[in-house]
């Protein structure tokens, strides 16, 4: 099962480099992967690394650039064959990714190899680093508030610097006090939530809060947010040291895209998703552990 699901992925990077000088979106390229835009969005994600759409313009750069450097071709003509719009479009992006103009690229005489197509069958790897166990519960959580913190982050590998950076200046100003109306009010349950993505862009929504009975007397600052009914999930990291938390952490969703969701007869439901903090991990603990609650719902439901 799990060879036909990193089959099902390379199908589409085969599919994508077929038709580089197309439109692409997601929908496109994960009608061909045969899942859901939401699922394969996040699947895409932790086998290549980076999402659908940005590995796509990596592409069409990464191809243009050689012909720059090694055809005489009009850049205009370049940029058209390689899915770029216009001359305008392809020269921001170029400069974006290798700090210089295709015409200075050109001028400089760089020659670069020809990078090949992303093989995920190739680089599989074995996740289950630190212990982690797929062991897990499906449970129905009832729509709940959330009052907390909230910032914009990306999916391109900076929310693995810019989440954890957001947790420390939680806890080192103390936010967790200035919460009220928590559910939670004699032992803190502390949740961080992704929500509001958007897969065009590559960005999401990270929230740092507390379940919430209301939302009266809210002060400025404070988000408050409410999520609807959904069926999660569950996974708990492994037992770990804290200074081997954040690993563990990352780790634990690796796999559960990876290797519990290719055979697990469920797809990602594109709902928010959460990870939540208790008395298992504070001071006090020689091991360090959490949940982490993944939206889900049946193959093809």
């Amino acid at each position: 099962m799990r060879t036909d699901y990193l089959r099902q992925i390379q199908a589409t990077i085969d599919y994508i480099e077929a038709h580089l000088d197309e439109e692409l979106s997601l929908s496109r390229i994960a009608a061909v992967a045969r899942i859901s835009d939401f699922h394969f969005h996040r699947v895409f994600l932790v086998m290549a690394g980076e999402t659908v759409m940005e590995y796509v313009r990596k592409r069409r750069l990464a191809r243009s650039a050689y012909a720059v450097a090694y055809t005489d071709d009009r850049l205009l003509d370049i940029a058209l064959a390689h899915g770029f719009q216009n001359h305008e479009t392809f020269t921001r992006a170029f400069k974006r990714m290798f700090d210089m103009t295709p015409a200075e690229y050109r001028k400089s005489g760089i020659r670069p190899p020809a990078y090949g197509k992303l093989d995920v069958l190739q680089r599989n790897t074995n996740p289950y680093l630190g212990g982690i166990q797929m062991e897990h519960r499906i449970v129905t959580k009832p729509a709940f508030k959330v009052i907390g913190y909230e910032r914009q982050t990306t999916n391109n590998g900076e929310n693995l610097k810019q989440v954890p950076a957001f947790w420390q200046e939680y806890l080192r100003n103390g936010w967790a006090s200035k919460i009220p109306n928590r559910v939670h009010a004699d032992s803190p349950v502390e949740l961080g939530i992704c929500h509001g993505y958007n897969t065009d862009e590559g960005t999401f929504l990270y929230l740092i809060g507390m379940e919430a009975t209301d939302f009266d007397n809210v002060p400025e600052g404070l988000v408050c947010r409410e999520f609807g009914e959904a069926e999660y999930a569950v996974f708990t990291s492994p037992k770990v040291p804290e200074q081997e938390f954040s690993p563990a952490i990352q780790n634990t969703w690796n796999a559960i895209f990876s290797e519990w969701f290719p055979h697990s007869g469920y797809e990602h439901a594109g709902k928010p998703e959460f990870e939540l903090y208790d008395e298992r991990c504070g001071p006090g603990n020689e091991l360090w552990q959490m949940d982490i609650y993944v939206p889900i719902k049946r193959k093809g439901a």
